[in-house]
């Protein structure tokens, strides 16, 4: 077949050539009437559209493009690094430069996004509007409309505005499709602002679903050749049909433009997290207490197992929910709730698309032998406080909360202060390097653990700082911490 159309599409430039060149030959008449009785013609493969013009037409009032008024500091920090200093000038040099804040730019964020509904909530990425004191969405007809943070998902990249308008205007929207069925081949289109050129609209292929890229473990990536660029963050890729089936995130690329490697965010993660940011304005993501990692090919041997699969226990937060619900390490987490795990990717995702306080059911394999034990899941803390949880067996270290490194003191009474980051909110509210903490929230802190679960409490209970109780050089003083700085 490929071969016959091929001779075809000689035959007819070989004509054309023939009639540019050949002035004052005589061709036979029967040829010229088999050309014209038989004109070339290719036919589009199955499920090729000869255009997206009609899809494009459809969808394109609901893409929008986004333009955030964006603060960044300049510079690694406005204060002097104090590490290598002799110690009897540090602490001269904090009391001279401990309050000093980072130096402050504006700039501009542009990026795209798409409403998903008629009262105007607008779908982005969380990269494009961080750190915003000023929104503005640009509307296609070329109309401006000032819009307001609902939520975001920082971990997915995820952001819901919504416009605010004094009347009662309805928006045109798009659906993210909950279920898609993508498969490696079919069309997408993306709409979007590239490099600020709003409704702009590009076609291409999935070329592959499941992409884990290292910036994010909550997301499977749908990699697209659909060229987007720079300003094309946050806006849709949409299927044939018109759904939503990924929100643009990310590029591959050496030179920054586009050279065919796209990733979506898939509709499915998006649609879950959109729908907890309308509710409530935050995601509540479930959170085992492990570390885990993929199940090698030696690994499997070495545990019987006849074909890699599943993600292996290498460690527990101490009396986290894994910890509590009787996991240990070296166990392999086989399935969740009946579905089979691939990989500690794939844990990572399904533990975090569960909701905070649900109750799970994992089948896990434990010296040869398969067990179900069923744990309820906690909410994921905050990065600061994830990081600095002890481990099973492991003695509790310093931690590092407000910009102060905190650690048990000798006395065994208060946490002693270790070290100060200057520009941040313990170093801007006068804390030093020696100073012990005695209470925090009116409660005694003797351990990291007491200072954690006081901060967990003063923001439990709405507040908007917790305050200290210190004991300095000069005697005790009580200071007040914004909750918002850690």
């Amino acid at each position: 077949m490929i071969r016959t159309s091929r001779i075809r599409q000689l035959a007819g430039v070989s004509v054309f050539a023939l009639t540019a060149f050949a002035a004052g030959t005589t061709l036979a008449p029967a040829t010229l009437a088999q050309s014209a009785e038989r004109p070339l013609v290719i036919a589009a493969p199955n499920g090729a559209p000869m255009s997206f013009a009609d899809l494009i037409e459809r969808v394109s009032p609901a893409v929008v493009s986004i333009n955030a008024t964006v603060t960044a500091p300049v510079g690694p920090n406005a204060a002097p690094n104090l590490e290598n200093l002799p110690p009897q000038f540090r602490e001269w040099m904090e009391r001279e430069f401990g309050n000093r804040a980072p130096q402050q730019r504006e700039g501009r964020s542009l990026g795209s996004g798409f409403f998903i509904s008629a009262e105007g909530h607008v779908v982005t990425n969380n990269h494009v509007i961080a750190n915003a004191s000023e929104i503005t969405i640009d509307l296609p007809d070329g109309g401006e409309l000032p819009a307001r943070v609902i939520g975001t998902d920082p971990l997915t990249d995820i952001a819901l505005l919504q416009v605010t308008v004094d009347d009662d205007r309805s928006f045109p929207f798009v659906t993210l499709a909950e279920e898609p069925n993508i498969r490696v081949g079919d069309w997408v289109v993306a709409v979007g602002n590239p490099f600020g050129l709003g409704g702009t609209a590009t076609a291409g292929i999935v070329s592959a679903t499941g992409r884990e890229i290292a910036t994010t473990a909550y997301n499977d990536f749908i990699q697209i050749d659909a060229p987007i660029n720079r300003g094309n963050s946050g806006g849709p890729t949409f299927d044939l049909h018109g759904n939503v089936i990924g929100v643009n995130s990310q590029i591959f690329s050496p030179s920054g433009g586009n050279v065919g490697i796209g990733f979506a965010i898939p509709s499915g993660v998006a649609a879950n997290i959109v729908a907890q940011l309308l509710e409530t304005g935050s995601v509540a993501r479930g959170w085992l207490g492990v570390t885990i990692q993929d199940v090698t090919a030696d690994i499997a041997e070495s545990l019987g197992l006849t074909e890699r699969r599943g993600a292996i226990v290498s460690s527990l937060v101490a009396g986290g929910p894994a910890d509590e619900g009787g996991l240990e390490r070296g166990d392999v987490v086989l399935s969740i709730n009946g579905t089979e795990i691939e990989d500690s990717g794939d844990l990572t995702r399904r533990v975090g698309a569960i909701a905070a306080g649900q109750e799970v059911s994992f089948r896990v394999l434990r010296d040869g032998d398969e067990d179900t034990i069923r744990i309820t899941l906690a909410q994921r803390p905050d990065e600061n406080t994830l990081n600095n949880l002890p481990g099973v067996g492991e003695e509790p270290e310093a931690a590092t909360y407000f910009g102060m490194e905190l650690a048990p003191s000798e006395s065994g009474t208060g946490l002693l202060v270790e070290n100060v980051n200057g520009g941040e909110e313990a170093a801007i509210k006068g804390l030093r390097r020696g100073d012990v903490i005695i209470e925090a929230g009116g409660e005694d802190v003797n351990t990291v653990e007491d200072f954690v679960a006081a901060v967990d409490t003063a923001r439990d209970d709405g507040r908007s700082a917790i305050l200290l109780l210190v004991q300095g050089t000069n005697g005790q003083r009580y200071v007040a911490l914004q909750l918002d700085a850690v």
